[in-house]
């Protein structure tokens, strides 16, 4: 339970931590560009919830106290305009702190009534003396909202704070409740505005974009300290990085690898798997973080919430702990559990809620219980303070382009992407449309003074052009040099589907032969009947191995998906220089296991996919060029059908793969990677594909990332971004009762009720049959689910004639 905190108490926390703030952000990019940017932020903290001081919010936090019905903000613009002759502040000043205590909360305008913003709850039909001056007691009289008294103690006190002297009584007799109505008025004249034009004549709407995106930021650094000091919970200043790793690396390095951790500015390095991209790309970190201000963040990028858990976990066993602290701490962001706890972190009221400059009639400190929203708001706050507290995080890029759409919700991950480091691993596993979004989200993080690294085994050449093309700054290519990597397959085409009965003859005489094998296939449907068929033969040959046969694809529990994850790099670790034993055992896979888990095995049966994805498939094999009898055997099998995958990036491959083996190649190493992906991308397709990639960078900026309308609700936008992205999180009914326990019990954590989740894309929630529980705020399936085979579509019932 938390107990309500003094008003004065919370203001000061929340100004102090605003300094903390800046000294993590620092004056950089387009911060630097307004020198009184953070002034006006720390005045707007010391101020935001100054309107709490009025009775009808100290009565509504009592015990069964009554809603107020009003907007404490609102009026707390009242002594915005109060402060400000006193303290000096130009008009540009007061207009940006008080749209900045105003819209801490809720935006100025909002888009319908489940969003509505200030604008729909006061105007023109306000009576502003019945909502902020006077109010009815229970007894049928009339008490001051706010005393003479306790308001003129109120005011000196934060005088005091500004180092001003407190202002005169003012003269012109106008109420606190005038003050509020008039300047919230201005407000919404200002940023809703006409359009305004620049030197070239351009319309920038309301306001120009970067007066727009400062605005966004001060939000999100006024909200970020409103979170951290109701949650009592420090910004972090141990960085788990070592500051020396780029120049005292944990073992001696590759030259690709000296070369990225001296490089200034923005890097993209291409390595085969295997050959320290990770630790290439934290050398770069460290590098980097000497040259810049402040406390950089670093923020690890990785496509899949499977493979973000497997470089956390390694982070946390490579990297180092906090003095005091056992393991690392670094932060994950991804799914569901963090849009709900950043949802919940902006509830509209907070649990500060008395005054402590002491009246009559107006409640202390120590006299009001708390309510049991007061302890569910504490605790959001503190959950949700997880997400923002470390200076190591790894995330899907998702999470980071919401953060881009500002409004309460996000202006906080906005404005922790400003002074910060983006290692973007695995860039190559994105389709063209989430690529062109994420270069449009290369050029904002340029324009907030951060840095970017690029990583990927598989770069083609008009990915590196758009990256190159994006960013304003120079940026630095390393490539590993020829011989990083040995040859590690005999690469074999088949133009016969995989699950034809020679296919998997040839794959149960491996099996027997003792050697492990990886199948990946390119749906669900497809890895679970081939699972069926062969799993069967892997346990006869490992009779007393519990994992001789497993699964993985993306429909699992994200717990059982945890789990399975750490059985399988148990199973088939990268082998040693002295691992000479043949392992046995099947895995059979889709495009989940392409990205950071560090299996390795003996032979490999992949269906034919885009070159990247079957580049990555590859690099699962023989992964470090170690296996006993060199070069093993790797086999690409044409499909029946290119779905999920364009059909154009399937040809593509295939025409390349086919010319490959024309030319003469037999071994398959990462020169002949590089000739792959040449010949793809020099197709037809390949011209289609970078022009997508281009139009939708262009497209995503200019719809998502304008800031014209900084205090405009754009939940829309948010919905929009996660349908283009096609991924939503479902619950299995039968685990309904669990998950709600565990989301809204005495101890509920949306972290930790999201465990029970199983991804999906939009398009499958009909076939799923899934229904949007409007309590929950999410779908639930009727689905099939064991922890072996993983989530399967409702059994159509039988019909009985």
């Amino acid at each position: 339970m938390h107990d309500p905190e003094r008003l004065t108490a919370h203001s000061r926390t929340v100004m102090e931590t605003v300094h903390d703030i800046r000294v993590r952000i620092g004056d950089v990019g387009v911060i630097a560009c307004e020198p009184a940017f953070w002034t006006r932020v720390s005045a707007a903290a010391l101020l935001h919830d100054t309107g709490k001081i009025a009775e009808g919010f100290q009565r509504q936090i009592l015990p069964g106290g009554p809603p107020w019905g009003e907007r404490h903000e609102v009026l707390s613009l009242a002594y915005v305009d109060l402060l400000a002759r006193a303290a000096s502040w130009s008009a540009d000043d007061r207009l940006m702190i008080a749209a900045l205590v105003a819209t801490h909360h809720r935006p100025l305008h909002g888009t319908d009534n489940r969003r509505p913003g200030l604008a729909s709850n006061y105007g023109r039909h306000t009576d502003w003396e019945k909502a902020f001056t006077r109010i009815r007691t229970p007894d049928g009289a009339t008490v001051p909202q706010v005393t003479s008294g306790v308001h003129h103690e109120l005011v000196a006190w934060l005088a005091g704070m500004l180092g001003v002297d407190p202002p005169p009584d003012p003269s012109d007799g106008r109420t606190l409740a005038d003050r509020a109505g008039s300047l919230l008025k201005e407000l919404l004249d200002h940023w809703n505005g006409a359009p305004s034009l620049d030197v070239t004549g351009a319309d920038h709407g309301p306001v120009r974009t970067e007066t727009g995106l400062l605005a966004a930021l001060g939000q999100g650094a006024l909200t970020l300290a409103d979170h951290a000091g109701s949650a009592h919970v420090a910004l972090q200043t141990h960085l788990p990085l070592p500051a020396d790793y780029d120049t005292h690396p944990p073992r001696p390095p590759y030259p690709h690898q000296r070369y990225a951790a001296q490089a200034d500015g923005h890097l993209v390095l291409t390595s085969p798997t295997g050959s320290g991209k990770t630790e290439a790309a934290l050398g770069w970190a460290a590098h980097q973080i000497r040259l810049m201000p402040g406390l950089p963040r670093l923020v690890w990028t990785l496509p899949y919430r499977a493979s973000l858990n497997a470089a956390r976990d390694r982070f946390r066993r490579d990297l180092t702990a906090a003095p005091g602290e056992q393991l690392p701490d670094i932060g994950l962001l991804h799914g569901t559990a963090a849009h709900t706890l950043l949802r919940e972190a902006t509830d509209d009221e907070c649990p500060t809620g008395t005054s402590d400059v002491g009246s009559p009639g107006t409640q202390q400190s120590g006299r009001a219980d708390p309510t049991r929203t007061m302890a569910k708001q504490a605790r959001a706050r503190v959950n949700a303070m997880r997400l923002f507290t470390q200076r190591m995080r790894v995330a899907t890029p998702h999470q980071l382009l919401a953060g881009a759409l500002a409004g309460p919700s996000h202006s906080s991950v906005l404005l922790e992407q400003s002074n910060s480091l983006f290692v973007l691993d695995e860039l190559h596993a994105y389709d063209p449309q989430t690529f062109g979004r994420l270069l449009a989200a290369m050029r904002l993080w340029e324009t907030l003074g951060s840095r970017i690294a690029v990583l990927s085994a598989t770069l083609a050449p008009p990915l590196l052009r758009l990256v190159q093309e994006s960013l304003t700054a120079p940026v630095t290519l390393v490539r590993a040099a020829p011989g990083t990597a040995p040859d590690r397959h005999r690469l074999a085409l088949d133009p016969e589907p995989l699950s034809t009965p020679a296919s998997l003859d040839r794959i149960r005489r491996w099996l027997h032969e003792g050697h492990s094998v990886l199948v990946v296939v390119n749906t669900v449907d497809r890895a679970r009947t081939l699972f069926e068929e062969l799993a069967d033969d892997a346990r006869d040959t490992c009779p007393d191995d519990p994992d001789a046969a497993l699964l993985l694809h993306s429909r699992f529990r994200h717990q059982d998906r945890d789990t399975l994850e750490h059985r399988l790099l148990a199973r088939h670790p990268e082998r040693t220089a002295d691992d000479s034993v043949r392992r046995g055992g099947l895995v059979v896979a889709t495009q989940a296991v392409e990205v950071s888990l560090q299996l390795d095995f003996d032979r490999g049966a992949v269906e034919n996919a885009p070159i990247e994805a079957v580049a990555q498939r590859a690099g699962r094999v023989n992964r470090r060029g170690r296996h006993p009898d060199g070069p093993v055997e790797f086999r690409v099998h044409r499909t029946e059908s290119h779905l999920p995958y364009d059909q154009g990036a399937v040809d593509a491959a295939w025409h390349a793969l086919t010319t490959l083996v024309t030319e003469g190649a037999t071994t398959f190493g990462e020169q002949d990677i590089d000739r792959l992906l040449q010949l793809a991308y020099a197709t037809e397709w390949g011209a289609a594909w970078s022009d997508e990639a281009r139009r939708c960078r262009d497209s995503f900026a200019q719809s998502f990332l304008t800031f014209e309308d900084p205090f405009h609700d754009r939940s829309d936008y948010e919905e929009a971004l996660s349908e283009q992205f096609d991924g939503v999180e479902v619950l299995w009914r039968p685990d309904e009762d669990t998950y709600r326990r565990l989301i809204k019990g005495p101890q509920g954590d949306p972290l930790l009720a999201a465990r029970l989740l199983v991804p999906l894309r939009y398009r499958q929630l009909k076939p799923f049959e899934a229904a949007f529980d409007r309590d929950l705020g999410l779908y639930i399936t009727d689905g099939e689910y064991d922890c072996v085979l993983g989530l399967r579509r409702p059994t159509a019932p039988e019909t009985v004639l």
